[in-house]
């Protein structure tokens, strides 16, 4: 063990850490869908299954990277064109999905008769870890492609990925406990939700070269995802205190 291999260490840490952000917040909004009994053992095995399969779609990427970035098929007219291989792919499915989650939770959240029956909607235990493990992996290759640009040592990214793990498996539940005790902010997840699948899709189109009607279509930079996230945070505090002081004001003239 080098010092260089402990420097990388750490900064993949902090990286898994960082990237992880959108990731924590799916599995815990996902989780609220099994039965609260089982939702904590649900984050859990979801996480540390996927752990597992993070390092052996590490392994994969390291033997056969150059699979994962030859074309596959593409289109070529005047409305889309592209080349599209299984990075972009995956990263295009995932970035569809999220976007559907986030909407059906959105409008079902819309759907007031339904809040207090929520029950109803429950999934099975095994759905949602399926669900948790599939998402994962897609929000690991980015993680693990930037993880490759930094060091070609397996054990030490190997060893960031289970570190990583461990974090969000610990983090998870504190995650939900919070949104469970402050439902005001499920919207607002859901909303940061859906600007990640936004993310993703114009990130699986820059892969794919994708152009539509001409225009080509240019990954989101996580800058702009952080300031838009920012921007999202902070009109939802300032709306929340602007009511609370709306509600006061009402209050004060009813007394008075």
């Amino acid at each position: 063990m080098t010092i260089d291999n402990v420097v990388t260490l750490g900064m993949l840490v902090l990286l898994q850490a960082v990237l992880g952000f959108d990731n924590l917040l799916y599995i815990s909004l996902e989780s609220k869908r099994a039965p609260e009994a089982k939702r904590a053992m649900v984050r859990k095995l979801g996480i540390g299954l996927a752990v597992v399969l993070r390092i052996v779609l590490l392994f994969v990427l390291m033997s056969v990277i150059k699979s994962f970035q030859t074309p596959l098929f593409g289109f070529h007219n005047s409305i889309i064109e592209g080349e599209f291989n299984v990075h972009s792919l995956v990263v295009l499915l995932g970035g569809i999905f999220i976007i559907y989650t986030a909407t059906k939770e959105i409008l079902h959240m819309m759907q007031l008769e339904e809040v207090e029956h929520e029950e109803k909607n429950e999934a099975s235990a095994g759905m949602i870890v399926f669900a948790i493990v599939m998402m994962n992996i897609v929000f690991s290759f980015d993680s693990i492609l930037s993880a490759m640009a930094l060091t070609d040592v397996f054990w030490v990214m190997a060893t960031a990925i289970v570190i990583g793990g461990l974090l969000m498996i610990f983090l998870a539940d504190h995650v939900s406990n919070f949104l469970q005790k402050n439902r005001m902010y499920e919207v607002l997840g859901l909303f940061i939700l859906f600007v990640v699948g936004i993310m993703l899709l114009s990130e699986g189109g820059h892969l794919a070269h994708l152009h539509l009607f001409g225009n080509a279509i240019t990954a989101m930079t996580k800058t702009t995802f952080y300031f838009v996230i920012f921007v999202l945070v902070l009109t939802d505090l300032v709306q929340t205190r602007y009511q609370k002081k709306l509600m006061r004001l009402k209050q004060a003239r009813g007394h008075g």
